[in-house]
């Protein structure tokens, strides 16, 4: 597997990380250094709707050690309360507290930090039902997302109607935020509705730009695959909320309360996890095998964990 190149914005690293599955004494001298742990979801603690084994366990087993959990996503289609719902669900004791989405970060962002003009203030989503439901619970308007008015082919009337700007039907002159996350119903009329609203002034936002996302065992597109095409039209960025943005770890920061020498990122993916935890410059970061990033990746690549396991349950060891 091709190794990416080091990005300009971070240096690439040079260590070797420490491979620690089953070294028991290597395992509780990690765990010692740490009272927080950062929490990826999606291929660490399960892929799609099955549940890795042991993570149950190995939750449970850190939580009486004493530290403290927290489930970071950048899983866009469920809200705080949907992820919690999943949480009980697969036996996962957890409350809608403990958890920290893209979708919330976006959320906050908009609503407490961008300033907007008071008829710019609408937001157009192209995503699911998660992000909508925490705009709503900012009292930020939206449209676009589910609104299945807005899953059907373009027409060449809508060509028409966009083409006229200021007096088009289409495009509601309320909006100054286009959103973008995961769209299970992506299409083009989307796709070009976003386009014009940034170009005529809208701040542009991804909820994360995960290029694909782990599922049964593969992968499959992620959030950034639907931002992908409106910044080669927009030759453009948009500014993300998710793993690896800092503006994600200052407000994670802010609502836990934690020095971040003694908190750790654990994560199945180099360049947004791992690169998370050490943007954020936590004490460690902590890689496992059951999700995007190779063994190659982690050992090789530019960025790279302090550790890393073939699967959390491996932490168990110390349990034993």
């Amino acid at each position: 597997m091709a190794i990416s190149a080091p990005s300009s914005e971070y240096p690439a690293s040079t260590h070797t990380p420490r491979y620690l599955t089953g070294d028991a004494a290597g395992i509780q001298e990690f765990l010692d250094k740490f009272d927080v742990f950062l929490f990826d979801c999606d291929g660490v603690l399960w892929s799609g709707d099955h549940l890795f084994p042991g993570t149950n366990e190995t939750l449970e087993m850190l939580r009486r050690k004493g530290k403290q959990v927290v489930f970071v996503t950048n899983n866009s289609t469920k809200s705080r309360a949907d992820y919690n719902k999943k949480l009980t669900a697969l036996g996962i004791p957890s409350n809608t507290e403990e958890i920290f989405s893209s979708s919330y970060s976006a959320s906050i962002y908009i609503s407490r930090i961008l300033s907007l003009p008071p008829n710019k203030r609408k937001v157009f989503v192209i995503g699911e039902t998660g992000i909508e439901q925490e705009l709503a619970s900012e009292n930020v308007p939206f449209i676009g997302g589910t609104d299945p008015s807005y899953r059907r082919d373009i027409t060449p009337e809508d060509y028409k109607d966009i083409a006229r700007g200021d007096s088009s039907t289409l495009l509601d002159p309320e909006v100054g935020v286009v959103l973008v996350g995961l769209d299970f119903h992506i299409n083009y009329f989307k796709l070009a509705l976003a386009y014009h609203y940034v170009r005529r002034g809208a701040v542009f936002l991804a909820t994360n730009i995960d290029s694909t996302l782990p599922n049964s065992g593969t992968l499959f597109p992620g959030a950034g695959s639907m931002s992908a095409p409106l910044i080669m039209m927009l030759g453009k960025e948009p500014t993300s909320l998710g793993k690896p943005n800092q503006a994600m770890m200052d407000a994670i920061e802010g609502k836990f309360r934690f020095d971040r020498s003694r908190a750790c990122m654990v994560g199945d993916r180099a360049n947004t996890d791992i690169r998370f935890g050490i943007e954020g410059r936590l004490g460690g970061t902590l890689g496992v095998l059951t999700g995007v990033s190779s063994k190659e990746e982690f050992v090789e690549g530019a960025v790279r964990p302090s550790v890393y396991l073939d699967k959390l349950a491996d932490l168990l060891v110390v349990d034993q």
